[in-house]
């Protein structure tokens, strides 16, 4: 008969009788998991950063470094108008040039003309229909206007915003994981992955939305940590010295001031008014902040925390994010408000009818709009590059942006049969194809693990993503995934973590998540590199070109 010293003993040894069933926490601390310390309630709502060191801005700026040599090497290079420059760079100079979107010639004569030396500008005053706000063509007009009509100028600020996307990545990673390491991380997959290098070297208009929406995102992280900051302050302390929940002040404290929330409504704003898809973002966002608020609340220790949050939070979280993204939104068209010529310009002037108490500016606007959403929604011309959002994880069906095929001594051809010379819309497989996989933890510990931070990342996902497929009839392409490739990096970097082990585990389990996570990262980064040419253009024998199209969809 085992005497109860001798079980104690057994137990303290980490050995078990045959009839003593072992549970999970038993089975981790096997593998080398250790329990963490109960943490309180401050620490629950803001939770402590790492102590401070050099690396906090010294390893994202490195990263940063890295992420502008890929993306401002050769930039000018193709020297063409390749894919839908043909109208965002046209449409960006008319903008510098008049303040709206001016007239062309046809592309076929357009083109040639300003890659000519020396070059002709056709622009005419007459203003002409668009599909998309002026946001981002504005910001394309910086470059020319800086560094000329050219291809390097009008690619120029989108190879910038590429650029300091990777920075706001690595610091956005730093405080939702509280790890300088992971933030790192994210922001070095951000800078190797295909799609956001191509976006990123193309004067296209989704790299931009794909920057303020990132900023947005960043400005309510910050906004989450000053507001719990607060509530935390205003809990009252124990005699112990430690502050307790407080329904009182769960149900009544205020969070004072949200300046950061009101810069997200800002950069939500510039999204929309670059493509319309930012509309789903800020509705996405505005969400997930009140959910933020409500969990706040809860953990600070109101009852009734939907009650509490629509008392103290909403009011404002409405007003810092829908009517000051609304106003931002406006306050890009005066251009075009300004301008006699812009198309449509003065459609109400002189009409009466229910609304003719608004003022005809803002209804030629709107009656502008309303035939933008027409044409947007209504357009089914099949492309030979179009794809189902379906596929955009897997990257079914990437986009040919640019090709060519130099012959033999000809721009670098050195073989005996023609080359190529491509600009592929393709993001670097192996990170997107693990990105799936980490998509399916994150809704693990957002659905079962009640994970804040995995629910934030998937609705940055979302909002990029899930919009898309209420238009799957619709000419849709895989590249305007490049808005959530952010999301899906910092997916990457979390579950990375997750193989790393949590801070305290024994060294062989830290050592095996290591030796897991160091290889995905650099196959990850041997992939970019192996696909590097055909996302810069570089002149290559055309074996290798096919040796690369591991997909026939790739074609």
């Amino acid at each position: 008969m085992t005497s109860s010293h001798t079980t104690s003993s057994s137990l303290a040894e980490g050995t078990r009788t045959p009839a003593q069933p072992v549970n999970w926490q038993d089975r981790l601390r096997r593998h080398g998991y250790t329990v963490r310390p109960a943490t309180g309630v401050r620490e629950r709502l803001v939770p402590r950063f790492p102590k401070p060191s050099l690396w906090d801005w010294l390893g994202p700026v490195l990263v940063t470094a890295v992420a502008g040599v890929i993306r401002f090497w050769h930039l000018g290079r193709p020297r063409a108008v390749i894919f839908d420059e043909t109208y965002y760079a046209k449409d960006a100079w008319s903008l510098l040039r008049l303040g709206y979107e001016g007239t062309w010639p046809d592309r076929k004569i357009a083109d040639p003309q300003l890659l000519a030396h020396p070059q002709v500008v056709s622009l005419s005053d007459t203003g002409v229909f668009v599909a998309h706000p002026p946001t981002g063509k504005w910001v394309i007009a910086l470059g020319e206007w800086m560094f000329g009509l050219t291809p390097f100028g009008w690619r120029f600020m989108t190879a910038a915003l590429g650029t300091l996307s990777v920075l706001m990545l690595c610091r956005i990673g730093r405080r939702l994981f509280r790890s300088t390491l992971l933030g790192c991380l994210a922001g070095a997959l951000l800078a190797v992955d295909g799609l956001h290098v191509v976006m990123s070297r193309t004067a296209l208009l989704d790299l931009v939305v794909m920057f303020f929406v990132l900023a947005a995102f960043g400005c309510l992280l910050v906004d989450r940590d000053h507001a719990r900051a607060r509530l935390a302050a205003a809990l009252p302390v124990g005699a112990d010295g430690r502050a307790r929940p407080d329904e009182h002040t769960g149900d009544h404290a205020g969070t004072g001031l949200r300046p950061w929330r009101l810069g997200a409504g800002v950069f939500l704003g510039l999204a929309a008014s670059t493509k319309w898809n930012g509309l789903y973002v800020l509705v996405f966002f505005a969400v997930l902040t009140v959910l933020w608020d409500v969990g706040s609340r809860r953990v600070t220790g109101s009852r009734r925390p939907y009650l509490a949050v629509l008392n103290k939070d909403l009011g404002w979280s409405l007003l810092s994010l829908v009517p000051v993204a609304v106003l931002t939104y406006l306050a890009t068209w005066t251009g075009w408000f300004l301008s006699d010529d812009g198309y449509g310009r003065h459609w109400a002037d002189g009409r009466g009818g229910t609304w003719s108490w608004i003022p005809a500016p803002l209804r030629s606007l709107w009656h502008y709009e309303q035939g933008v959403y027409d044409f947007n929604v209504g357009l089914h011309t099949p492309h030979k590059y179009d794809s189902n959002p379906w596929s955009w994880l897997v990257q079914g069906r990437p986009v040919l942006f640019d090709y060519q095929s130099p012959k033999p001594g000809q721009e670098g051809c050195r073989t005996a049969v023609d080359c190529s010379q491509t600009v592929l819309a393709l993001g670097t497989p192996l990170l997107w194809w693990s990105a799936v996989g980490a998509l399916a933890y994150l809704l693990f510990r957002w659905a079962l693990r009640r994970d804040w931070r995995a629910g934030a990342v998937l609705c940055g996902v979302g909002a990029g993503y899930l919009p898309w497929f209420l238009y799957q009839d619709r000419t849709i392409f895989s590249f305007y995934a490049v808005v959530f490739v952010p999301f899906l990096c910092l997916a990457v970097a979390m579950t990375v973590g997750a193989v790393l082990g949590p801070a305290g585990s024994d060294l062989r389990r830290r050592t095996l998540g290591a030796v897991a996570a160091g290889t995905l990262v650099l196959l990850i980064a041997w992939n970019f590199i192996y696909f590097f040419p055909l996302y810069t253009g570089q002149t290559i024998p055309y074996a290798d070109w096919h040796s690369r199209m591991w997909l026939d969809t790739w074609i």
